[in-house]
């Protein structure tokens, strides 16, 4: 009895997941269809043509069946692939341009990273963010070019007596020269070389964290706090 309750459960969590899934690849669709409105039409045709190609070399060998199966598996892992494609690329696209995206790219660049958003940031609003990983530090600049060189070199500055033996490389997003797009981010940090053993990862974190970021250094003001104020929360995000 008790081994067919467990088999029950495990459906049920099974059946609860694959709705979840279906449910996130509809919302991905409609999201990606608001800025590419030919994805439809483009994945479909990928598929189509991909089965076609396939199903007709299966006829010309004398095997149809084998390679109409095999034709709907590659169509449907080659429609995977460009719905995938296209979705990032619309991601990208909606992002690109607005406060906070380059932050939104650190956070998912992988494993292996320690990722502070606006570490540094400017009445202007422009922002650096930081992230340590095996490359080193490298401080991530998102919004005028001319403004932020000032702002990365200060950032620098703050760092060097505290983590003076670590490489740091800076970036400036945007589509401009000696700039690196939204898009390419995360394969830009990807391609750093790797020169830090995980040891000294750690110890460069650990100092940087001791010497604070923009929020653990706001002034906090003295006296009673004003009815409704809250404290912000904390401020860098380790992965």
């Amino acid at each position: 009895m008790a081994r067919k309750a467990n088999t029950g459960s495990a459906s049920g969590t099974a059946g609860a997941e694959n709705p979840g899934r279906l449910k996130q690849i509809a919302l991905t669709y409609k999201m990606t269809r608001r800025v590419d409105s030919k994805v439809g039409l483009v994945v479909a045709g990928v598929g189509i043509v991909v089965f076609g190609v396939l199903l007709a070399i299966g006829f010309a060998i004398g095997h149809p069946i084998y390679a109409g199966i095999l034709g709907f598996v590659l169509a449907f892992l080659a429609m995977a692939i460009v719905f995938g494609r296209r979705a990032e690329r619309a991601a990208f696209g909606q992002m690109e341009g607005q406060p906070g995206a380059a932050a939104a790219v650190l956070e998912n660049v992988g494993r292996g990273w320690t990722v502070t958003p606006a570490v540094a940031m400017n009445r202007s609003q422009d922002v650096v963010h930081r992230a340590v990983g095996k490359a080193g530090i490298v401080l991530v600049g998102e919004g005028n070019p001319n403004r932020l060189r000032g702002l990365l070199a200060a950032e620098k500055k703050r760092m060097a007596r505290t983590v003076a033996d670590a490489p740091v490389h800076d970036i400036v997003v945007g589509d401009g020269e000696d700039q690196v797009p939204l898009k390419k981010l995360r394969t830009t940090l990807l391609k750093l070389p790797r020169v830090l053993p995980g040891a000294q990862v750690t110890a460069v974190n650990d100092r940087l964290r001791a010497l604070g970021d923009l929020m653990s250094n706001m002034p906090v003001p003295k006296g009673p706090m004003p009815k409704g104020m809250r404290m912000p929360k904390g401020g860098g995000k380790t992965r």
